[in-house]
């Protein structure tokens, strides 16, 4: 694919969401402010896991909404997807994640699963029995995920896993975790592999539970894996997959990433445009100020053009277009960039009360730091998007 076909493939594409993607975005808007917005900063103090509203999030269909309905889900397809995590991460990014870290936890599954792994897995997410992890990052092994040291190593009809996955969202309360372990000594692509473990096999405890800087309410811990038993049917696909596996969960999950950028950033500056009209400075609204008209503008064209890259992305994923993943890694990375641009912008709009907690835009740039950081931090996804870039080049 030419860089010109590429860019004229972007510019080409135009997005005008259906009546059924509309009325879900005003339902989930609806039940994020009437449900999480009155909660959010409690659960920014408390630094725990809302399953009181994860659980009204299950009864309103909302976890459920992205799975395949032949497996107890609502069938959406990823731009609906995005909307749900914008709308949700317009009020609170870590009750987001109450539904996106299980979508990313559970697409190897989706991907490299069998019918049988499918039906007993996903089923349980869709119902709301379990929450599902995604076990990739070690210490020694962030954006570089060939330096996976954790082993599994076969013998008789099960897998002896051993090693430690730090920053798992969601891993001291999740029932699944899709995990990936070396097979193989040898080094290369095709030495690592998934397997699907629960909590109570013999050998999984939880390590540490990180204290953050934001997404407080999506709790963050360490697994522990020593002499793990896990049944030789819950390896996904076959041995030597996992790096493909991870790889196609990414691309698919980080358009996510992007719309969580665009969901904080969109309710800061909702609120900073609330406060520009009804603070008073020099006997008038500070929207009034050229300066403070040309600082919100600014905000509003960055958020308005992350939206249409991240549905773009999503759209590349649905029709698995094979630019996919670079339209993923542009999504994810300017998505990441505008919402904590624009977190900060509002934070200076209200100047001293905006460095408060008595507001929650500091609570909103605190949270949008991690969508430059997870799943790929922005400098690899830069990496990414130019190697695609000069790939075309012929």
């Amino acid at each position: 694919m030419t860089n010109q076909a590429i860019m004229n493939d972007l510019q080409e594409s135009t997005f005008q969401l259906t009546e059924e993607q509309q009325d879900i975005r005003q339902c989930v808007r609806e039940f994020a402010e009437s449900v999480i917005a009155p909660r959010s900063a409690q659960i920014d103090e408390d630094a725990k896991f809302p399953f009181d509203i994860y659980k009204e999030m299950v009864e309103n269909g909302l976890v459920q909404l992205p799975y395949p309905e032949a497996y107890g889900g609502g069938g959406a397809d990823p731009v609906t997807e995005c909307i749900l995590v914008e709308e949700l991460s317009r009020v609170d990014l870590s009750c987001a994640l109450a539904c996106l870290v299980n979508t990313l936890g559970s697409k190897p599954i989706l991907l490299g699963g069998t019918e049988e792994q499918k039906q007993k897995y996903i089923s349980k997410i869709t119902s709301g029995v379990s929450l599902c992890a995604f076990g990739l990052t070690e210490a020694g092994a962030g954006s570089d995920f060939m330096g996976i040291k954790t082993r599994a190593i076969k013998k008789g009809d099960k897998y002896i896993i051993n090693g430690t996955k730090l920053f798992i969202s969601h891993g001291n309360i999740s029932d699944i975790c899709t995990v990936f372990a070396k097979t193989s000594p040898e080094p290369g692509l095709k030495s690592l592999s998934c397997f699907i473990v629960e909590k109570s096999f013999p050998g999984f405890s939880v390590g540490k539970t990180e204290h953050k800087l934001g997404i407080r309410g999506s709790e963050t811990a360490e697994l522990i894996f020593q002499d793990m038993e896990v049944p030789a049917e819950n390896l996904l696909s076959t041995e030597g997959s996992g790096w493909k596996l991870a790889m196609n969960t990414l691309d698919t999950s980080r358009p996510g990433v992007g719309a969580q950028g665009v969901g904080v950033a969109q309710g800061a500056l909702d609120f900073a445009f609330k406060y520009a009209r009804e603070r008073v400075q020099f006997n008038q609204p500070i929207g009034d100020f050229e300066a403070i008209q040309n600082m919100l503008v600014d905000m509003a064209i960055k958020v308005e053009a992350a939206r249409l890259l991240v549905y773009k992305a999503a759209t590349a994923v649905k029709n698995d277009d094979r630019a996919k993943s670079m339209y993923a890694a542009l999504s994810k990375l300017y998505g990441g960039d505008i919402g904590m641009e624009v977190t900060t912008d509002a934070v200076q709009v209200l100047g001293g009360y905006g460095f408060t907690k008595e507001f929650p835009v500091e609570r909103m740039m605190r949270d949008a730091k991690i969508t430059q950081i997870y799943e790929g931090t922005n400098q690899i996804q830069r990496m990414v998007v130019a190697r695609h870039l000069l790939k075309s080049y012929k």
